[in-house]
């Protein structure tokens, strides 16, 4: 069983709320989860949030939109992490981020199988970047997360999940998954209003022809109009 984790909160620090800043009229989490619902390798979603007040507002969109959500520390990701998929006994977990709401379902689809393919203890497409950064998909076993629960020490470890499995090369079989070419330099995430202007333009282009637009499209979409990339070059 493979469990998909988005974690998301509103405390961004240089973005504050921008998990529900609308996208033509939807909140863009639940504009990321939109997309992350085409994958074929998902068998669940959930939405791992934290306790504090600022992310009732969180809750309720999960609620109101039948989307099953975790609660706990707001720094220590990690335990969040680990106690969110417990109940379920996952082989696998993909762990997305908020920030994203260009995700790929496709790309989230290649990693997996690619880590399940080859049985990898932790595969990333993030190891050595060639996609865009906001394609960024993380898979590993289970069993890894709870050892990195169990041992992990210092706070980089616990606020960031994954760096105890993946900074053991010879402790765990890592899975660097690369793009065909190297798109590193493209920016496609969201932590600044530019980052978010940006998004925008994307979905006001794309969305309404086909709601699942994919990086092809947006490949091209930027091709034809270049000038959309100068939007958030200077971040």
């Amino acid at each position: 069983m493979i469990l998909a984790i988005l974690q998301a909160r509103q405390s961004s620090s240089r973005l504050p709320g921008k998990v529900l800043k609308p996208i033509l009229g939807v909140p863009m989490l639940l504009r990321q989860i939109e997309r992350i619902k085409c994958s074929v390798n998902i068998d669940q979603l959930l939405v791992a949030t934290s306790v504090e007040e600022s992310d009732d507002p969180i809750v309720k969109l999960c609620i109101d939109n039948n989307i099953k959500y975790f609660r706990g520390d707001l720094e220590n990701v990690l335990d969040r992490f680990y106690h969110a998929a417990l109940p379920y006994s996952p082989s696998d977990i993909v762990r997305l981020t908020g920030d994203c709401p260009l995700t790929d379902a496709s790309v989230i689809d290649t990693v997996i199988k690619y880590h399940k393919e080859h049985e990898f203890d932790y595969t990333s497409n993030t190891i050595e970047r060639t996609f865009p950064v906001g394609l960024d998909v993380e898979v590993f076993r289970l069993s890894c997360l709870k050892e990195a629960w169990t041992e992990a020490s210092t706070m980089y470890q616990k606020e960031h999940v994954t760096p105890f499995i993946y900074e053991q090369q010879e402790r765990y079989k890592i899975g660097s998954y690369l793009n065909s070419t190297n798109l590193s330099y493209l920016r496609w995430t969201v932590d600044t209003d530019l980052d978010f202007k940006f998004v925008t333009k994307i979905y006001e282009y794309l969305y309404d022809s086909d709601p699942h637009f994919n990086s092809s499209n947006i490949l091209s979409l930027l091709e034809n109009y270049p000038e959309l990339k100068n939007i958030n070059a200077s971040i």
